[in-house]
Parts: C-alpha cells; sequence; structure tokens
C-alpha cells in the first residue's frame, strides 16, 4: 500500500510517501514562499526522485484542517486535483492529529498547538497506547479553537507529563511556563512542525477504521469562520458556501 501525504495546514509545505507504513520519502520546507508556488512541484519532485507516479499511489492523504485558511484550500485543492485526475482514494486527517503522531509512542500526553489568533490556539490532548504490538492514538480532547489557558487547565487537570508542540508554542511559551504545573518538555526543532511523514502515519490508521473519502467528496475542516467571514457577519451581510 503507498500512501502520497500532503500538507499545507500551516507555514511549512511538507510531502511524503510511504509504503506498508515505511516513510520512502518527505520533503519538507518552511520558508516563505507560498504553498500554491511549492506543493505541486514538491510532489513532482518527490515522485521523480522514487521513479514513481501519482498512479502508482493507493491513497492520497492531506492535512484537512484546522491551520491556515489560505493554506488549507490550497492543500485541499492540490490534492482533490490529483484524486480527481487518478481517481484515488483521500484520506482527510485532522491536522492536531498528524502533528500529535510526530511523538508517537510516548508515555506523555501530547499537546499540539497551533495559533488561531485572536488569544486562541487550535489544539487538542492525545495519547498513544500500545496495542498488539502497534501504537494506537487516544484522542482525549477532539481538535478544537479555545484560548490558550482553557487548554492548559485541561492539561493540568490530567496530571501526567506532557509534551507541547507546534507554531503556537512560541507565541505562548510564557504563558506555559506560568500556567503548566505538571511536568512538561517542548518539542525540539524537527518534532515541533507539521511533517508529511506523521500525517502519513496518521493516515493508516485513518485507512484501517475505513476513514476515506472520494475527492469530490474532500471538504476542510476549518473549526472557525475566516476574518473576512466574521467582518461580513460584522457588517450584517450573509455568509455563502465556497
Amino acid at each position: 500500500m503507498k500512501i502520497l501525504s500532503i500538507d499545507g495546514s500551516g507555514n511549512t509545505a511538507s510531502i511524503a510517501v510511504a509504503e506498508d507504513e515505511k516513510i520512502l520519502a518527505e520533503y519538507t520546507v518552511n520558508h516563505k514562499k507560498t504553498h500554491s508556488q511549492t506543493l505541486l512541484p514538491m510532489v513532482k519532485t518527490v515522485l521523480d526522485m522514487l521513479g514513481l507516479s501519482v498512479s502508482d499511489m493507493d491513497y492520497i492523504a492531506v492535512s484537512n484542517g484546522p491551520g491556515s485558511f489560505t493554506g488549507l484550500r490550497i492543500c485541499a485543492a492540490t490534492a482533490k486535483g490529483l484524486g480527481l485526475a487518478t481517481k484515488k482514494p483521500m484520506v482527510g486527517v485532522k491536522t492536531l492529529e498528524g502533528l500529535a503522531y510526530n511523538f508517537e509512542g510516548t508515555d506523555c500526553l501530547v499537546c499540539p498547538m497551533m495559533d488561531a489568533r485572536r488569544s486562541q490556539v487550535y489544539t487538542g490532548i492525545y495519547a498513544f497506547s500500545e496495542k498488539e504490538g502497534e501504537f494506537v492514538l487516544e484522542v482525549i480532547e477532539d481538535q478544537q479553537a479555545v484560548p490558550v489557558e482553557e487548554i492548559l487547565a485541561k492539561v493540568n487537570r490530567l496530571g501526567r507529563k506532557a509534551v507541547f508542540l507546534g507554531d503556537g508554542v512560541p507565541v505562548y511559551k510564557e504563558k506555559i511556563a506560568s500556567s503548566v504545573t505538571v511536568p512538561y518538555v517542548l518539542a525540539p526543532a524537527g518534532h515541533d512542525l507539521q511533517s508529511a511523514a506523521s500525517l502519513s502515519r496518521a493516515a493508516f490508521a485513518y485507512i484501517k477504521a475505513g476513514k476515506t473519502v472520494s475527492a469530490t467528496e474532500l471538504v476542510p475542516e476549518y473549526l472557525r469562520m475566516s476574518q473576512a467571514e466574521r467582518e461580513k457577519l460584522e457588517r450584517g451581510e450573509k455568509i455563502t458556501a465556497d
């Protein structure tokens, strides 16, 4: 089984190809250029290096939100275009679950935090348990958009050592230091941001659970309205679907 994974939910653009739970290649860029400039060329580079094509893939996995509204739309459009062209089934992985897989197998709680602005974070709380020789993700708090104080209080109540990761950590580093009462660590560079390899690991679990969709059915999960939509509501204008 081969999976092409695409993550553009944050500033990082990341592409990976996995086969039977083995990562064959990963290409990640976290530097300035927009995802509309990087994702498709990155897909081509990775597949060319492996001597493969999109048609050789069994599934296309994509980080399905939350995250940057523009990034998610570009990411979804890229994946849907490839899926429609090749008729491959899609795997829409929740962004925070994909991030949690950066620490697959840890005995700590995993708390990804993405900066959602307006003093909020996109976040969740996860743990890994071992079952029949494999690590299984346990969702303790499903992904949500909340004030950072709320998720830190939930971590404290759980009373277990935690690891924090994501682009929200540098933004709220002082808040974490002053509010968290349980032992904790901050993810080091290389494990702190989105990774298509981790997304692939999450995608395998989704596939085993039968959580796949067609390219036409894939819809990003934003969790909250964009700034443009909020401004429309404030002006009393009607919000229409894309």
